[in-house]
């Protein structure tokens, strides 16, 4: 029997909002025979449900086996027409859209002339908002015409609409290879996180400039310059050059203002572009700035400033909890973290887990996690780490996978859950060597929890000493400062040398070193 998860219908249904299912009740009554049509009984009843039960559907709504398959496949494009006529007014794509299809209504009727000229507005729209795509679509249905049809609109017409549609196919070409560029080093970037080595580092410095195609910055669209600036965010970011990636984020994030109507037409990059720049100045660890672009881009959500529905809904939701808890990392307040945002958090994500991929999900346990174990409660730290390491879906953030291990060893120690320890050294190690990511940090780490049964109470606060010194050492190496950021794991042993609260140090770090 199918459920919730596999049922395409149903996940639809689910996912509308109020206004919408109203919206669809209304076009669906649109004329009197309708009122009682089966395709509406049929959503009520799934509207109802709490999850997909075919023998429910079967029981209640007023259709057959044989038919329901027919039904439901009819019901899904009414809803979605329903949806498509409810947001034209306010979608931008869709209107263009629709203006298209008129143009081709009118010159299926032969009205040529009246086809063209709703093209040309069309068309005139779209190159406001930097829509090529759309622009070269409504240059090759021009072309069609002009070809087909003596229309006498110009008497170079055919000249221009050839020189037209050369240029765009060119600014269409370099938008493909730099959003191809793009993707890839974000799928490199999922599977293997952060250059490990040289090795790594001139592979990915190979990769990126044998992809790149050759440039003249002051001739590049919008688009153009979008996927220029998210690949370089990519390489700088793979490569650990935050500074350069930084300089990449704050372009991606002008380019919005300098091109504002943008914000409207392509939110969800506007939205990720501020999360990166965040990003950035998290690992930076410059305070004063951070705080400034997050009130910014809280404002901007806030405010109404960047059009929210569905799945930019889903990424506001995301970016905003993401760094407000790094606000809390950076400033040593994970006590006041878990009180002021995990509730709302944890109901959001639930809400929000369907439009969720599993790396973002992964991403927030994780952090969930360091805020739980900075305010010092050990057990559900654990628990959502073990979300985090439960994860089998494959290609997905190693060097997480390896990070929430490692925290989940310390965190174990601390809570005096050490009867399986001996075993958990052993996986965690073997799943390090497996992913071949064994870092001198990891070992260091590894080797004193593997000794913590050898050593005496009172031996520890001059192994917690000793290690701690080991570790500032490698804080400053270019491809192991990096996991400082996944696990403040110096702090931690000056809580342990200290005895005070790892989130007390971290704070006193915050007032000295805050800029």
């Amino acid at each position: 029997m199918a459920n919730a998860k596999s049922d395409p219908l149903f996940q639809l249904i689910k996912s509308l909002s109020k206004s919408e299912k109203r919206n669809f009740k209304l076009y669906a009554r649109r004329l009197t025979s309708n009122e009682d049509a089966k395709f509406i009984k049929l959503f009520d009843t799934m509207d109802r449900m709490a999850a997909y039960d075919e023998y429910l559907i079967l029981q209640r709504a007023p259709v057959t086996k044989m038919q329901l398959a027919n039904m439901k496949a009819h019901l899904y494009k009414q809803v979605l027409i329903s949806l498509r006529l409810k947001y034209t007014d306010i979608s931008f794509e869709l209107q263009l859209r629709e203006q298209i299809d008129f143009a081709r209504i009118l010159y299926n009727k032969g009205l040529y002339m009246q086809s063209l000229k709703l093209l040309e507005r069309a068309k005139g729209l779209a190159s406001q908002y930097n829509q090529d795509i759309i622009v070269l679509e409504i240059v090759e249905f021009e072309k069609l015409i002009e070809s087909q049809h003596i229309t006498r609109s110009l008497s170079n017409r055919a000249e221009q609409l050839a020189t037209e549609a050369s240029e765009l196919n060119q600014h269409i070409q370099r938008k493909n290879a730099l959003s191809n560029l793009s993707l890839k080093l974000y799928g490199l970037y999922l599977k293997v996180g952060y250059v490990r080595n040289e090795k790594d580092r001139a592979f990915v410095e190979a990769y990126f400039n044998a992809n790149l195609p050759s440039l003249e910055i002051d001739k590049l669209g919008f688009d153009e310059k979008l996927f220029l600036y998210q690949a370089q965010v990519w390489y700088y970011h793979i490569m650990q050059d935050f500074p350069l990636c930084y300089r990449s984020a704050q372009h991606w994030v002008d380019l919005y203002e300098e091109y504002p109507l943008m914000k409207k037409i392509s939110p969800g990059p506007y939205l990720k572009s501020y999360h990166y720049l965040l990003d950035t100045l998290f690992y930076l660890q410059h305070y004063s700035k951070f705080g400034e672009r997050l009130d910014k881009l809280s404002h901007d959500i806030e405010s109404g400033e960047i059009m929210l529905e569905g799945n930019t809904e889903t990424l506001a939701f995301m970016y905003l909890y993401t760094n407000r808890i790094n606000k809390h990392f950076m400033e040593g307040t994970f006590s006041e973290g878990v009180s002021e945002i995990l509730p709302g958090l944890l109901d959001m994500l639930e809400q929000r887990r369907p439009g969720l991929d599993s790396h973002h999900i992964l991403v927030l346990y994780y952090k969930i996690a360091c805020l739980y174990f900075g305010s010092g409660d050990n057990l559900n730290a654990i628990a959502y780490l073990k979300k985090v390491t439960d994860c089998r879906e494959e290609g997905l953030r190693e060097d997480l996978q390896c990070f929430a291990r490692i925290l989940h060893l310390i965190a174990s120690y601390e809570e005096g859950l050490d009867e399986h320890l001996d075993y958990q050294i052993k996986a965690v190690y073997k799943f390090i060597v497996k992913m071949n990511e064994l870092h001198q940090v990891q070992q260091e780490i590894m080797i004193f929890v593997r000794n913590l049964g050898r050593i005496y109470e009172y031996q520890l606060k001059e192994e917690f000493k000793k290690l701690r010194s080991r570790l500032l050492l490698l804080s400053e190496h270019p491809y192991e400062k990096r996991a400082f950021l996944y696990l403040d794991i110096i702090s931690w042993l000056e809580s342990k040398i200290e005895n005070r609260p790892v989130q007390d140090v971290i704070r006193e770090k915050f007032e000295k070193n805050k800029r």
